[in-house]
């Protein structure tokens, strides 16, 4: 019996033959050869840096394994086969079979090529399928560019752009990578080539990128691409300025929103009872700590939820500091209204007692607090200014806060009573309220929101016995300047410390800076004694 063959049928045949022929030989083109395995694992480190950039660039996911692996110094040889370690298991590099490694070497590594390795790893990332991660390796590439010019690099580069490995990319990392490539233009023969880098580079307003460019133009002699050089470097000067006015502008209020927690408790208990409370900052001492035991129980029995500790610790901090606050006024300064100079020498030894105390429970050293992952990095506001999460996270924190103790003076019975007695506390007490009561509510109200400002302090600095002696000084300006009892004085007179504080830091020095806010408070003081924001009433 004949079979008969038909030209679509046998057309058919050829094609699959091909197809066949062109994947078996596009995977033989694309796979790790043990020869390119021992080139980069053994031999003259030229040799195996240039086997690197090879294969950093291929689409064998072999290759990429083995590189990861070398960075990672999990590489071993033995005899001529190139093996890769993993928790005491060894697998061929090359086809990625299970092996015994007994006997087998580790390969070495020295700086020049572990330095290649860290740009091969970066090169790796750019086609990850995360673009943050192609980014933030398009970002390493730029910023090696930058400091330390590589002629290879910059190939890999200008390869990585092309297509088909350029088309992987996400938009944000091809910007980021083009720069780099701008970056290594600048060393170009060609001058329309360094013409268009000056062009790119000017809009990445970067201190490094300034140096290049102004380098650049100390030995350019094309007239057009010198005048392009001086238009990057005046653009990225003037972004440069932006940048660090925004910055000074942030991290004054940065540190006005951390005085406004320090001082927002104490502004209540100051302006209620016109205690002189030395003792404050011991309570933002404790709150912080009380962040530190929350931190370590997450971190040993609760490691799953570690990320959202600080949610645990912000009432404990505040029940913490509360309670403390609330045994201080009840044992110690109830007896002392009306005596200042009792108060504020009983308080100071009240801080010294809390101090003591706390060391004898911790320890005299510092403890650290890690801050969650989500308040690492920061956001990429401008060419050249990043804020970090954690200060962004401070600032809504004690916006939060001062809302919430608005809504409590305001909103509240008790608030109604706190506002009373401030004002007026004979007349409160005839209308039957009970002073001592309200005396101890808000006086532990206050000192539980110092608590929340050691809860946030936590997170920007380590934590130490004597944490609360370098606010204690800042939150009583911030009290005198904004008015006694006043939250809205509070607020601005925190933000404007801060602000102010920051600018003449900047261009005086901190201890400068420190005795011109000292003498600006004093100006104001004597134009107006009550501060900003003075109480309304009547006067007799």
């Amino acid at each position: 019996m004949s079979v008969t063959t038909t030209p679509f049928a046998s057309r058919r045949r050829l094609g699959w033959c091909l197809l066949f022929l062109w994947t078996f030989w596009s995977a033989a083109a694309h796979a790790l050869s043990p020869e390119d395995a021992w080139a980069l694992a053994e031999g003259e480190t030229a040799t195996r840096i240039e086997a690197l950039n090879r294969l950093a660039l291929s689409d064998s996911q072999r290759a990429h394994e083995l590189i990861r692996a070398m960075a990672r110094e999990s590489v071993q040889v033995q005899g001529q086969q190139v093996l890769i370690e993993d928790k005491g298991r060894w697998t061929d590099a090359v086809t990625g079979a299970a092996v015994d490694g007994a006997g087998a070497v580790a390969v070495m590594i020295n700086n020049r090529l572990r330095n290649a390795l860290e740009q091969s790893l970066a090169v790796l990332d750019l086609f990850d399928p995360d673009p943050g991660r192609q980014q933030a390796a398009a970002q390493r590439l730029r910023e090696s560019q930058l400091t330390r010019p590589d002629p290879v690099l910059a190939a890999q580069i200008e390869r990585a752009l092309l297509p088909p490995y350029g088309q992987r990319l996400a938009a944000p990392a091809q910007l980021v990578l083009e720069q780099a490539q701008a970056v290594a233009r600048l060393g170009s023969s060609d001058a329309d080539q360094r013409l268009a880098a000056a062009q790119v580079l000017a809009e990445l307003g970067q201190p490094l990128v300034r140096n290049r460019l102004a380098e650049q133009l100390e030995r350019e002699r094309d007239p057009a691409v010198q005048q392009a050089l001086r238009t990057a470097v005046a653009a990225i000067d003037r972004s440069l300025a932006l940048a660090e006015v925004v910055r000074q502008v942030f991290t004054g209020i940065s540190l006005g929103s951390i005085l406004l927690l320090v001082a927002l408790g104490l502004a209540i208990t100051y302006g209620l009872l016109g205690v002189i409370n030395m003792a404050h900052g011991e309570l933002i001492m404790i709150g912080a700590y009380a962040t530190f035991v929350v931190h370590a129980l997450f971190q040993q029995f609760l490691p799953g939820w570690f990320e959202w500790y600080l949610l645990a610790a912000l009432p404990i901090a505040f029940l913490a500091a509360a309670l403390v606050g609330a045994l201080m006024e009840r044992g110690v300064i109830r007896w002392l209204y009306g005596r200042p100079l009792e108060t504020l020498l009983a308080t100071w030894g009240l801080s010294l007692i809390l101090i003591q105390l706390v060391r004898s429970s911790f320890g005299a050293q510092n403890v650290a607090v890690v801050s969650p992952q989500w308040m690492s990095g920061g956001i990429e506001v401008m060419s050249g200014l990043t804020l970090p999460w954690n200060r962004i996270f401070i600032i809504a924190f004690a916006a939060a806060v001062v809302i919430g103790v608005a809504l409590f003076i305001g909103r509240t019975r008790m608030g109604l009573f706190v506002r009373g007695v401030t004002q007026n506390r004979p007349m409160a007490a005839c209308m039957g309220v009970n002073t001592a009561r309200v005396d101890t509510m808000a006086f532990a109200f206050g000192s539980g929101i110092a608590g929340l400002a050691g809860v946030a302090v936590s997170q920007i600095g380590n934590v130490a016995p004597d944490l609360g002696q370098q606010y204690i000084i800042d939150s009583f300006m911030v009290v005198v300047l904004g008015g006694v009892g006043q939250l809205a004085g509070a607020v601005y007179a925190a933000l404007g410390l801060g602000i102010v504080n920051k600018f003449i830091e900047g261009w005086a020095g901190a201890v400068l800076a420190k005795i011109a806010v000292l003498v600006l408070i004093i100006l104001i003081i004597q134009k107006r004694p009550q501060g900003l924001f003075a109480l309304k009433g009547r006067s007799a």
